[in-house]
């Protein structure tokens, strides 16, 4: 029993670490209204990966209602760029999770889990005529512009 509780102990001080790590102290984490604002940290000048996340930040918009903010790396020092971050808790970061490249599917599983209201109507990304190109412009941007 005493090495159950001591294994339980030790699981919780991990988990505390990890939440720890994963928490950190994002510029204008929240609105004004107290919302969870989704923040996308790119490296100056902009990266790939940076160029990559900021698509997934227009076909956010174009489903959630939630306040973005787009951040060059210099106005938030300390943070890793590319990052994501949903309030304060870390979502993707360069060296951490994802290694900064962000999904449409991994955000949008974030905003679903902390029941984020979705837009009344879906954006023009997702109209099959925009798409096509939408998804041109992201792989000509995962090829380098090539």
């Amino acid at each position: 029993m005493k090495s159950f509780a001591a294994a339980v102990a030790g699981l919780f001080f991990v988990f505390s670490a990890s939440a720890a790590e994963v928490s950190m102290a994002v510029p204008g984490a929240k609105d004004v209204g107290g919302r969870s604002v989704l923040t996308f940290i790119a490296k100056d000048p902009p990266g790939q990966r940076c160029n990559g996340n900021l698509q997934v930040a227009a076909e956010i918009a174009n489903t959630y209602r939630v306040p973005i903010q787009l951040l060059p790396s210099s106005l938030a020092p300390g943070l890793p760029a590319p990052a994501v971050f949903y309030g304060s808790q870390l979502i993707v970061a360069d060296g951490k999770d994802f290694n900064g490249a962000a999904s449409y599917q991994i955000i949008a599983d974030v905003l679903d889990m902390e029941s984020v209201p979705k837009q009344g109507k879906s954006g023009l990304l997702f109209n099959d005529t925009v798409r096509k190109d939408f998804d041109a412009l992201k792989a000509s941007i995962k090829a380098g512009g090539k």
